[in-house]
């Protein structure tokens, strides 16, 4: 009777999990339909940082024009081929859950923008450290926030948790606030850090924006991107949970 009890029980609490881990996958949505370059659209933002009035408004439209020719769908992959406008969402997003999957080639140096913010940075961790430039450190892996001051928490990655050259890559980010968490390949290597405003960093990041793959030369492929949403209550608990870890 007792291994009969234990048994029905261990049923129930694997059942349970299995419950609530649909429940949590029910509630990402896919931002990338693997068709077409529906819902996305091109801009480079340094580029346009600097311009105002007409001379902005012509820069964007042409960076729309252009997307589609440096970006494609293949085999229900974004594709980029290393040259053109970054890839942005026309959706801005607050408090998210990120998932997304990524292969590139030797010497890929890429990200992704956060709320229209660089940037959760992509390496080639094969590159070898040059101490002529100290703050590129492709050696420590991907995942860290790489336009963060130098030194300061999250700026690196903890471990280096890259696949091999050629491989598909995993990230799952949560980013509350300005506070964000990077796993890589089911490794965490950003911890709750506070991402900075690049653009202005005496202000804190946005409370919305879009996000944005970065193409830096290299070719890259995403895929499986999907997003779920990060309601008040949730994001309470997660920080003072967070808060209490330190």
């Amino acid at each position: 009777m007792i291994m009969k009890i234990n048994t029905l029980t261990l049923g129930s609490l694997v059942l349970a999990v299995c419950l609530v881990s649909r429940s949590e996958d029910s509630a990402f949505r896919p931002i990338f339909n693997g068709k077409d370059l529906s819902g996305w659209y091109g801009l480079n933002p340094h580029s346009v940082v600097k311009l105002k009035d007409e001379k902005k408004a012509a820069a964007l439209k042409t960076m729309r024009d252009e997307f589609a020719k440096d970006w494609k769908v293949e085999n229900g992959e974004l594709v980029n081929d290393g040259h053109g406008p970054y890839a942005t969402t026309e959706e801005e997003f607050g408090d998210i859950e990120f998932l997304i999957e990524y292969k590139t080639v030797a010497g890929a140096d890429s990200g992704i923008y956060l709320r229209g913010a660089p940037q959760v940075q992509i390496w080639d961790k094969s590159q070898v450290f040059d101490p002529k430039k100290p703050t590129r450190r492709p050696h420590l892996g991907s995942g860290g926030l790489f336009n963060n001051t130098p030194d300061t928490p999250g700026r690196d990655p903890l471990v280096v948790a890259d696949k091999p050259m050629g491989e598909w890559n995993s990230f799952r980010i949560r980013q509350i606030g300005a506070r964000t968490w990077v796993w890589l390949n089911d490794q965490l290597v950003v911890d709750g850090n506070v991402m900075e405003n690049y653009w202005d960093k005496t202000q804190p990041l946005p409370a919305k924006g879009p996000i944005m793959l970065q193409t830096h030369g290299g070719e890259i492929r995403w895929r499986n991107l999907q997003v779920r949403e990060i309601g008040a209550e949730e994001a309470k608990k997660i920080l003072a949970e967070a808060d209490a870890k330190k």
